[in-house]
């Protein structure tokens, strides 16, 4: 792979799996990104695909319109004309990975298992310094 792309954002539609004439499943979905801050905020629309045995399995049930995934692949930006005559740009991704992150943001409940063939690390509770009375600890060993 000569280019890595990564980036987390929220998927615009369902994912949908269509099948090449040569039998290859292809996952695709659209994933918005949001860039800059404030008056300059812009979003940015990428089209995701996702080839193989991977694009067969469970994963199209999880990936629905408002979810929040990590992406990382190879990005190309692919010219073509649109209805009206005009030429249009479109970034398109061929992924490596796609996992699920965060929750779904139109009011669906949190995703509380990681993504199929993923682990989750286990999260720790930090320590908590709520009691300012104590005396502070100097004993630092550096």
């Amino acid at each position: 792979m000569s280019n890595v792309f990564s980036f987390t954002g929220t998927i615009g539609r369902d994912a949908e799996v269509r099948y090449t004439p040569a039998g290859l499943a292809v996952l695709n979905v659209n994933v918005a990104n949001n860039i800059g801050f404030g008056d300059k905020q812009q979003t940015l629309w990428i089209r995701v695909a996702l080839f193989g045995k991977r694009a067969e399995g469970s994963l199209q049930n999880y990936l629905k319109k408002g979810q929040q995934v990590f992406v990382s692949g190879e990005l190309s930006m692919n010219e073509y004309k649109a209805n009206d005559g005009s030429m249009k740009t479109a970034l398109e991704l061929n992924a490596n990975i796609i996992d699920l992150v965060g929750k779904r943001n139109e009011g669906g409940t949190p995703v509380g298992s990681p993504a199929p063939g993923r682990a989750s690390a286990p999260q720790s509770q930090a320590p908590s310094h709520d009691n300012f009375d104590e005396p502070y600890d100097d004993d630092i060993p550096f």
